[in-house]
């Protein structure tokens, strides 16, 4: 009988064993996809910023062309 609840005190450790590793890969998995995020968040603000420059200096060659063909 003593064998037998060793044995099944022995399986739980290797359980908890598991689910320890299986919990600090998945910590680090997070951490990793939390830094892909800023990154890419951080990536889209400065898009953003040249998309709308962008589109400040056609609107303003619009504009001189517009004039242009007015003159």
């Amino acid at each position: 009988m003593n064998e037998v609840l060793a044995l099944e005190i022995e399986d739980l450790e290797n359980k908890i064993d598991e689910l320890i590793q299986l919990c600090d890969e998945l910590e680090h998995k997070y951490k990793v996809l939390q830094s892909d995020q800023e990154t890419w968040l951080t990536e889209r603000s400065s898009l953003m910023q040249k998309n709308k420059l962008a589109k400040n200096k056609v609107e303003a060659m619009i504009m001189r062309l517009k004039a242009l063909g007015e003159e």
